[in-house]
Formats: C-alpha cells, sequence, structure tokens
C-alpha cells in the first residue's frame, strides 16, 4: 500500500510541474509581442506531418492523383477490385483508409512468416500489426518512447494492485487509470523538453497503445524476465519493420494500383508458409552443429 501512495505521489507531482510549465509558457506567451520570427516559428509547429493514418488532403491528393494516372480499362475478372477502389473513392471513403485495410494482411502475412520461417518470438501477430499502425501514426521514436512508459507504468501498476487482492474488473479499470496518469504525466512534461511530435499527437495511437499494454503483460505471464524482454524487443522489431513498410510510398503506390495482386499474393504466400514444417532458421542456426 505504500508503494501505491508513493506511486501516486510521484504522478501527482509530475502532473503539478507539468501544470506549472505550462502557465509560465501562457503567461509569457501573453506578455510577448508579436514579430515575424514568431509568426515563422508558429507556422512551423502548426504544420502536419504526411501521416497515412489520417485522411488529410495532402496524401489523400497524392494517392488520387495515383490513381488518375493510371486508366483501366472494361470491367473483367482481374480488374474488378481497381473498379471497386476507384469507385470507393469517387463516393468519398478516403482513399488512405483503404490503402491501410489492402496493407494490413500483407503485414500480418510478413509478421506470421517472421515467425513460422526464422524464428522470431513476437507477441503474437494482431499486437505487432496494430502496433506498427500505431507506430506510423505517432512517428517511431515517440511511438517507442510513450509505448515503453505505458508498459513501464502497467508493469509496476500491476504489481502493486495484486497484493491488494481486488477482483478482476476492478482491479484492470484501476490499471487502465493509472496508465491514463502516466500518458497524461507525459504530454504535460512534452511542453518543457519540447517533444513537438508528442505534443501533437492524436488520441487514436494513444488508445492503440494504451489497450496493447495490458496485451503485452498478459502474455508475458509465467515467463522469466530475460524471456519477456526478448519478445518485447522482438515484437517492437516486427512492428518497426512493418511501420517501415507502410509508410513506403512506393509500396502504397503499388497496392493502391494493384489490390488484385496484392490481394491474392499476401494469400499465396500466407498458403505456402503454413504448408512448412520444417525448422525455423535461428532453429537451424542454433542446432548447426547437429545437423552437420
Amino acid at each position: 500500500m505504500k508503494r501505491l501512495l508513493i506511486f501516486i505521489t510521484i504522478l501527482l507531482v509530475v502532473f503539478s510541474l507539468g501544470g506549472l510549465v505550462q502557465a509560465q509558457e501562457l503567461e509569457s506567451t501573453n506578455a510577448a509581442e508579436a514579430t515575424p520570427t514568431a509568426t515563422v516559428i508558429v507556422e512551423e509547429v502548426v504544420l502536419p506531418k504526411e501521416d497515412i493514418t489520417q485522411p488529410t488532403e495532402e496524401v489523400a491528393n497524392k494517392l488520387v492523383k495515383y490513381l488518375e494516372e493510371k486508366p483501366i480499362g472494361a470491367l473483367n475478372a482481374f480488374n474488378w477490385l481497381q473498379h471497386m477502389v476507384r469507385w470507393a473513392v469517387g463516393q468519398g471513403i478516403p482513399a488512405n483508409t483503404l490503402v491501410l485495410l489492402l496493407m494490413f494482411p500483407l503485414m500480418a502475412a510478413i509478421i506470421a512468416a517472421s515467425r513460422h520461417l526464422v524464428g522470431l518470438r513476437g507477441l503474437g501477430i494482431f499486437i505487432p500489426a496494430v502496433l506498427s499502425v500505431a507506430f506510423v501514426a505517432t512517428g517511431i521514436v515517440v511511438g517507442i518512447v510513450v509505448f515503453l512508459t505505458i508498459l513501464m507504468v502497467a508493469r509496476i501498476s500491476r504489481r502493486t494492485l495484486g497484493k491488494l487482492k481486488l477482483q478482476y474488473l476492478p482491479r484492470m479499470a484501476l490499471l487502465l487509470w493509472f496508465v491514463t496518469l502516466g500518458v497524461l504525466a507525459i504530454l504535460f512534461v512534452s511542453p518543457f523538453l519540447n517533444l513537438k511530435p508528442l505534443i501533437n499527437i492524436s488520441i487514436f495511437p494513444i488508445l492503440i497503445l494504451v489497450l496493447l499494454a495490458e496485451s503485452f503483460i498478459e502474455v508475458q505471464l509465467g515467463k522469466s524476465q530475460k524471456e519477456a524482454s526478448e519478445m518485447t524487443v522482438q515484437t517492437i522489431m516486427l512492428s518497426l519493420v512493418c511501420s517501415l513498410l507502410l509508410n513506403w510510398e512506393g509500396l502504397q503506390k503499388f497496392v493502391i494500383l494493384n489490390p488484385e495482386l496484392i490481394i491474392m499474393t499476401t494469400a499465396v504466400f500466407n498458403f505456402f508458409v503454413g504448408r512448412y514444417t520444417g525448422l525455423r532458421l535461428l532453429e537451424r542456426w542454433k542446432f548447426k552443429d547437429l545437423l552437420k
């Protein structure tokens, strides 16, 4: 119980410091006179980054331009999905949403292959796949910082709440309470540290990271500290690779112009990966002396 009170006190102190910093910045802003230099700085901060998870005009225009540059012929069995994509975009459905949906099964296939063929020990398929989308929305550095902080707060909170012997649902609600306070602490400190990407972060990736924290902890239960750390690191590595692929403009262009090909290729790839029953790549390396 004492550790719980100490943890809450630390969080409250962080909140107070964050509020004090924001108040001081607000006073200095009101007292200062507007200058051309200050105006330029504000414009640079407000300028949004290109994010495929957000239906911004810049991203939408780029993807729509790809469609306009490649006309398609009459409807047939080989281009029906291209016609559906163009029709959906014409009806107002964001092109970036369609691209992400088409790319998501490919990311899941890559993650499955990395585990089944290579032997990486990530935390399932769903967690790294969704985490990669969150990294695309937040940026890699900010996403890793936020997620590791959430994971640390969740682990500490879970151990503390376990000593209180609470029922499952109230305990999970309190765990979410602690994680929320941890995220708020990060956001309050970010202006003081001039972390601009973290200041402009949206609620969508934060919710994903918060919800995935409990899944991380549940999967890690019953495993040693070393094994849990290895699984966490490998999961983050898989998520980083997938986030880089999701951000790859060339792949986005290929997917939106050839949706039938990407869908069928992903399905065939999963089929052949699933038929493989041999040793994984890391297992071959581990037992290379025995295989000789």
